[in-house]
């Protein structure tokens, strides 16, 4: 009988550890993904504040003074349009997959610690 009480008491701990470890890795699994939703938010945050604000306050005043210089005012608004387009593509491009990587490996640190 006695020998039966250690094999129930070793199944329990058994259990309670898996369960203590199924634990643990759902709660890396939120932190993943988690993590993994917030570093996609970031850069492309940063990429619609950088082109709102630039275009803002720069594209008006740069579109009027092309369109004097070219004696329609529309042809200064759409190149500055293209200019701004091409430009976020390449930054989207270049910087997109750098800021990703950056946000996650902090926030995993940050969560982790």
């Amino acid at each position: 009988m006695g020998e039966n009480a250690k094999m129930i008491e070793s199944l329990i701990e058994r259990t309670t550890q898996y369960g203590k470890t199924s634990l643990e890795l759902l709660k890396l699994k939120a932190v993943y993904k988690t993590s993994d939703v917030i570093s996609s938010l970031v850069p492309n945050s940063i990429i619609v504040v950088f082109f709102l604000s630039f275009m803002f306050f720069l594209s008006v005043g740069l579109a009027l003074w092309l369109g004097e210089i070219l004696g329609k005012t529309y042809y200064g608004f759409l190149i500055v349009a293209v200019f701004y387009g091409i430009t976020g593509i390449l930054f989207y491009i270049i910087m997109h997959k750098w800021i990703k990587k950056l946000v996650c490996n902090n926030f995993i640190k940050q969560v982790l610690n």
